[in-house]
């Protein structure tokens, strides 16, 4: 997070701090890519394996 975001930057006030740090996470946590997850975001990954699921119950 710090240096994709915080990098040598100044917030004029902690407010907009927190808000920036709120926006990165929920990039982080929901659309940026994992190699863990194969390169695909934690979005797509879990609606994937939900997808995978559904098609194991039907078969």
């Amino acid at each position: 997070m710090q240096r994709e975001t915080m990098h040598q930057r100044l917030f004029s006030t902690m407010r907009q701090a927190r808000l920036e740090i709120f926006q990165w996470l929920t990039y982080y946590n929901a659309r940026r890519r994992h190699s863990a997850l194969g390169y695909l975001s934690p979005m797509e990954f879990e609606q994937q394996h939900h997808t995978a699921g559904k098609l194991q119950l039907a078969a």
